[in-house]
């Protein structure tokens, strides 16, 4: 996978970036997450929420990073509503990478394969350029933002990304480790941007966790010993002595989120990527959205976060502009 690297090789953002926000959204397939990986057995019932998601985006300030996997590339209602935003200058297009659904279908089916970054180097590449030609077919742009589905990067997904014409990746979630479901360790890696190799052609932009609590400090010690004491985290958390907040509107409440922003600004953190997977959008399709009621909540949650992120001064921004911000 794309390594944590040993000297932090940050960018340096042009002068008067400043504190920035992203938006990031994990456009994708219904599945049930509890079920096994297949081919089809998905649905897109809610590319109907899209377009209130896009207009509240447009009325907070938001600029949104579609993040948009196969089924959603060649679903021609999805394009239309997406494309639009994209043209008029109020998102972004990028790709995110479900192997059991982009083709071709070369791999076996299994929790393992779920990963983009643990299939043969060739075939991720494959599938990742069919989905890159895909969705510059449908978008008509070439995305240059990239999430493995699952988080999921591996030792040749940088090359892969490389190839394939990316300039930021935003799949490492730092401070979670994903190894007991087959998946990568990110529990190591930083928070802040940082060059992923000596070229600097690709950006990493990891997804914003933060540690809160009096023990923030020792959260990756805390967490690594968790592997031999199950319960260990979660009593420091009752505690009120250690949580890890991760800025989404999924299972986060926007009062923890705002807590963890402070600490995210307070550290220097140029960039806070926010993130939440698009079937959220309606109910019934993910564990974080099962009524109306949770939909509202989720709307709720951005309109807060958004009105504290506008009165600390800190502004959306946009591919084009952390490109220009750190190439130049």
């Amino acid at each position: 996978m794309i390594e944590s690297p040993h000297t932090l090789n940050s960018p340096q953002f042009t002068q008067g970036f400043g504190q920035r926000v992203l938006l990031t959204v994990d456009t994708e397939e219904e599945f049930d997450w509890h079920a096994p990986f297949t081919r089809d057995q998905h649905g897109l019932k809610h590319v109907a929420a899209i377009p209130r998601f896009q207009e509240f985006c447009e009325k907070v300030g938001a600029h949104p990073v579609y993040l948009v996997d196969w089924p959603i590339a060649n679903d021609p209602r999805a394009v239309e509503i997406i494309k639009d935003a994209v043209q008029r200058g109020t998102a972004d297009i990028g790709a995110q990478l479900h192997p059991w659904v982009n083709p071709p279908f070369d791999e076996e089916l299994s929790p393992r394969n779920s990963y983009p970054g643990s299939l043969p180097g060739d075939l991720e590449t494959t599938k990742l350029t069919m989905l890159r030609d895909r969705i510059e077919d449908a978008f008509e742009t070439a995305p240059l933002i990239y999430r493995a589905g699952r988080y999921g990067l591996g030792p040749n997904s940088a090359q892969a990304l490389k190839s394939c014409g990316f300039a930021i990746d935003t799949s490492v979630r730092s401070l979670f480790d994903y190894r007991k479901q087959d998946g990568p360790d990110y529990s190591n890696h930083p928070l802040t941007p940082y060059w992923v190799d000596q070229e600097r052609k690709l950006l990493e932009l990891p997804v914003t966790s933060i540690y809160w609590g009096l023990l923030r400090q020792m959260g990756p010690q805390i967490h690594r010993a968790q592997q031999h004491m199950p319960t260990l985290f979660g009593g420091f958390s009752k505690l009120k002595l250690l949580e890890r907040i991760a800025l989404t509107p999924e299972g986060v409440t926007a009062e923890e989120a705002i807590r963890g922003i402070d600490i995210a600004l307070d550290d220097d953190l140029p960039l806070l990527v926010l993130s939440f997977h698009s079937p959220t959008l309606a109910p019934g399709f993910t564990p974080y959205a099962q009524s109306e009621r949770d939909v509202e909540a989720l709307y709720d949650w951005f309109e807060q976060v958004y009105a504290y992120l506008s009165a600390r001064g800190v502004n959306s921004t946009n591919i084009a502009q952390i490109v220009a911000a750190t190439q130049s």
